[in-house]
This record gives C-alpha cells, structure tokens and sequence, in this order.
C-alpha cells in the first residue's frame, strides 16, 4: 500500500498523469497475460504518449475558436453538389498545409463551405497545427479593437505565424483602405509559406469590387489564389437536405 502512495506521488511530481489514469489497468493486464517488464513499461509510456497527444489536440482545438464542432466525419459528402471527395480526402491528410497552399471553397449559402472549412481545421489541429478562424467581418474589428489596446502587432504575428488560417464569409462586405492594409499585411506574410482557407458565398470574379484600392486588392487577391485549390459547391442547401432527410427517417 506503502508503495503505492509513494508510486503515485512520484508520477504526479513527474507530470505522468497518463501514466497515473491507466496504471491500474495495466498492472491487472500485465498480471493476467504474464507481460515481461519491457512489454509493460512500453504499453504505461504509450498511455501517457496518448494521454499528451490528447491534451495538445484538445488545446489546440480551444486555440483555434471554431464555435460548433464541425468534422469531416459529420459532413455527407454525398450530399454536397459539384465536390470531388478524392480531393477533400485528399485535403484532410493535411499535406497542403506542409506545402502552404490555399484552399478556396466557393459556392450558394448553406452548401457546406463553413462545414468544410472548419472540419479541415479540426484534421488539422489533431495533426498537431496551430489554426486560427476568424469569420471574415468581424476579423477587422479585432484588429482595430488590437490596435486600440497596442497589441496589434501580437495579434497580426499570431495571423500570420500560425500554420493554417481559415477567413470564413471572405468578401462578405466592403472593407475601407486601413482595412485593406491589414489584409494584404496577413496575406502577403503568409504567402508562399504558410496555408489559408477561404470560404464565400460570391464568386472569385466579385471579389476586387470589396476593395476601395483596386491595386492593393489585385496584389490581394493574386497571393491568395495562386497555387490555391479551388472548390465550387453547388446546388440545394445541405442544411435542407438533411432537414428533408431527417423527415423521411422518421
């Protein structure tokens, strides 16, 4: 018993609580399959290696400010007109992120773009990156509120630095000439280096007209498509759908 209480107080000094939730577990397991002493030290590092991986996602995931969890594992893929799901599978390993491109999802609201947007982000924070998500109108608002306090040069480095930025709603409105500076800010130190998602309900060609510079929006818009994938959804609500569905399931 003595031992016990020591082993445990040794774990919690050492900050091994994965190891500390499953010993138990694993010493009833290691009795009763006869482990030799290797095969039980591997499985206890391997709690606590899971235990941490899940405690990194989860700050992640908090880091990230998605609101509603949305994952590809809830999305129907069937469900969305004009999507390529080898392309979206393809996305979800996260690979376009190493190779810091841009992901572009176009198309009517309701068609999943948000959905999409948000469950690449969420693959992305279980691989260990760093997501921020804003939605595209209120991200200048925090950065005049940022300018206001003096913190936005930590906030445009934040922008800037972390591995994947997903603008949900892009073009939603026009936005004024210190608006654009910021943008093209963001943009510009991103390019080439690190990824980006774009959700919006108005096509590319429209994009320019948000922009009172229609120089500092071309050198915008030009960073952010090139070397992007771009995805047009099209058709019905997918909201509607599964409202539709959800009907004749009952």
């Amino acid at each position: 018993m003595e031992v016990d209480v020591q082993l445990k107080s040794q774990l919690r000094r050492l900050k091994l609580s994965g190891i500390l939730d499953t010993l138990e577990m694993r010493l009833l397991e290691s009795q009763q399959n006869q482990l030799d002493y290797k095969c039980f030290f591997s499985l206890v590092l391997e709690d606590e290696i899971e235990a941490r991986q899940a405690r990194k996602t989860a700050r992640l995931l908090e880091q990230a400010r998605f609101g509603l969890k949305q994952t590809l594992e809830g999305f129907d893929l069937t469900l969305a007109s004009g999507l390529n799901a080898t392309l979206i599978r393809e996305l979800a390993t996260t690979a376009f992120i190493t190779r810091g491109e841009g992901v572009i999802l176009t198309g009517p609201p309701g068609t999943g773009k948000t959905h999409l947007a948000k469950a690449l982000g969420h693959a992305a924070c279980r691989r260990g990156y760093t997501v921020r998500f804003h939605k595209f109108h209120d991200l200048f608002a925090a950065l005049t509120k940022a300018d206001l306090a003096g913190e936005l040069e930590a906030l445009l480095s934040t922008l800037i630095k972390c591995d994947l930025l997903i603008l949900d709603d892009f073009a939603f409105r026009k936005i004024d000439q210190t608006g654009s500076e910021y943008l093209y800010t963001i943009v510009d130190g991103r390019y080439g280096s690190r990824a980006i998602i774009l959700t919006s309900n108005r096509a590319l060609g429209d994009w320019l007209g948000i922009f009172p510079d229609p120089v500092i929006g071309g050198a915008i818009l030009d960073r952010l498509t090139h070397q992007a994938h771009q995805i047009q959804l099209k058709g019905e609500s997918v909201r509607k759908k599964l409202a539709f569905k959800s009907q004749n399931q009952t």
